[in-house]
């Protein structure tokens, strides 16, 4: 993991101290809320529904077990004693009192962490797989050059009050895990023959009120232009963007509306002045980054145990290992995704406990470290196959064992309007009838892989538009329905679910899904997974059904 040096630590202290003056004042009657408002934001906090939020960055979704006691602390001191993981490898906590926040802030300090730029219109977290580093598919660890990307993009000046929010996603892989295509730029590492390293950068994908795919802007960018030509981008939209209207200001729009080329070619001129300056990274500046992400001590070969007499004789602990493990570089190794998906607990929600269980369980087995996941769940990354059976017990012990990653009921889902005030419609309890609804394991594992995506409102922080199946939440009059869009995928051949038909009534939506599948299982050819069986049929066969 990425340490402080003394630099970082000065700049995340003095941060606290200017932010803490500022709240008092603000308390104090002495600035107004507008004034009040872009402090408080690029700080980390919302003003909910019930209270504010605390929105923490989990840079590139790496924490280590002590920063996780930290967040456990926060928890139980500060909020309701839980905390709630979100689509972006952050962290929330919905209910701080806002003279409080300070102090969580200088708490979350102590531990090399922060809320800085989680919110505002500002460079945002940046986010990659959740396997980065460990995955045997990896071209390279994009870990580095996340961490290149954070230290420029914080506290840029330049950047500090752009049109709109704008976020950063890195692949690694062929296989694309951190959904680049749908971010303001996404960028995918590339090896040339030679074994040097580029970029393919993607700009002007995002959810939201407008969904788009995002457009290959830049083919085979080498790597040590990275910053410059992310300046490049960023000077064009900061220049032309829309500031009249907020729900057009994303990057989004004006690629759509200069069109790819001709935003290609104004970066391109931008670029001119910038490529060769001294943004340029150099071999040093690229190697101290990827010093700090070295493999912990592996064993030579270690010893895998019982491990498969153990598959043999335990049937549910063999269904863990299928759904929740992830094959490692590392041969005698295997990586665990901790759910934070059990039915009856809200998505993505984890309580103080489970937090210092989870940080005690890294220590033990996986080098004291874990991830997170913008499906909402934690990872263990270094498990040894001959401990997995003993650490698969004490998280079923403790509800973190639901072997469901990657089906049906490990959906995506906002807070909604239980807590946000931007939302139109609850997400949670919908989330929990439809996982009650599908509750049985063997039918379960029958649907196969289905990323279920589901958003509270038109902001999209549940990412429904590239859900396999998405809902949204709108209000009609007065009254909670339920928009649902099939087909939508978020890796490699990311596309937008397209929307089935009038939006269906709060009760009736377990209905509807139960509906899908049935579609989907009368018709699907051997090994089809439902997305491709959707592409393949089409919608009407669907729609049909869901509104007989």
């Amino acid at each position: 993991m990425y340490k402080y040096d003394d630099y970082d630590q000065k700049l995340v202290d003095e941060r606290v101290i200017q932010f803490r003056d500022q709240t008092q004042r603000y308390l104090d009657g002495k600035l107004e809320e507008a004034e009040y408002l872009p402090l408080r934001l690029q700080n980390g906090i919302y003003v909910q529904r019930h209270a504010p939020m605390l929105r923490v960055a989990i840079p590139y979704g790496m924490l280590n077990s002590n920063q996780l006691r930290k967040l456990a602390y926060i928890a139980r001191t500060y909020d309701k004693g839980y905390a709630h993981f979100t689509t972006r490898q952050n962290v929330q906590f919905n209910w701080p009192a806002l003279e409080n926040c300070p102090d969580i802030l200088q708490e979350l300090a102590k531990v090399e962490m922060h809320a800085i730029q989680t919110s505002g219109n500002c460079i945002r977290n940046t986010t990659t797989d959740q396997f980065a580093g460990i995955a045997q598919d990896e071209i390279t660890d994009p870990r580095p050059w996340c961490e290149i990307v954070r230290q420029w993009s914080t506290f840029h000046p330049e950047f500090a009050f752009l049109p709109r929010k704008f976020k950063i996603a890195i692949s690694g892989t062929e296989e694309d895990r951190a959904a680049i295509k749908v971010h303001d730029v996404g960028l995918q590492l590339v090896k040339n023959a030679d074994g040097s390293l580029a970029f393919d950068v993607y700009v002007g994908g995002g959810l939201g009120r407008t969904p788009m795919i995002g457009n290959l802007v830049r083919k085979n960018l080498p790597a040590k232009h990275l910053l410059t030509y992310l300046e490049a981008v960023l000077r064009v939209y900061n220049q032309f963007g829309r500031r009249d209207n907020k729900y057009k200001a994303r990057i989004k729009i004006l690629v759509k509306a200069l069109g790819v080329e001709g935003f290609a070619q104004k970066v391109e001129s931008e670029w001119t002045h910038l490529v060769d300056g001294p943004s340029t990274l150099t071999e040093n500046a690229i190697a101290k980054a990827a010093s700090f992400f070295i493999d912990p001590a592996y064993e030579n070969a270690p010893d895998k145990g019982c491990f498969v007499q153990q598959r043999a004789d335990n049937k549910a602990f063999s269904r863990f290992v299928t759904n929740n493990t992830q094959a490692h570089k590392k041969d005698g190794y295997i990586a665990v995704t901790v759910s934070l998906k059990k039915t009856g607990i809200a998505p993505g929600d984890v309580t103080d406990s489970q937090m210092d269980l989870v940080a005690d369980l890294a220590d033990k087995y996986s080098f004291g470290e874990l991830r997170v996941s913008h499906h909402q769940n934690l990872i263990l990354s270094d498990v040894k196959q001959s401990d997995l059976f003993e650490l698969w017990q004490i998280l079923e012990e403790n509800n973190l064992a639901t072997p469901n990653i990657g089906k049906l009921t490990d959906m995506i889902c906002c807070p909604g309007g239980d807590f946000c005030g931007l939302a139109n419609a609850k997400s949670i309890p919908v989330a929990e009838a439809i996982q009650r609804r599908f509750d049985d394991l063997d039918h379960l594992y029958d649907l196969g892989d289905i990323e279920f995506n589901f958003s509270g409102c038109m902001n999209a922080c549940g990412h429904h538009h590239i859900g396999n199946i998405g809902l949204l939440g709108v209000d009609r009059k007065g009254e909670e329905f339920y928009q649902v869009s099939l087909g939508g995928r978020s890796g490699s051949d990311a596309n937008i679910g397209k929307i089935l038909g009038p939006a269906v009534k709060q009760d009736r939506i377990p209905d509807a899904i139960e509906a899908i599948m049935g579609v989907y299982v009368e018709n699907r050819i051997e090994g089809e997974s439902f997305v491709e069986a959707y592409h393949r049929l089409g919608q009407a066969k669907f729609k049909e059904r869901v509104y007989a």
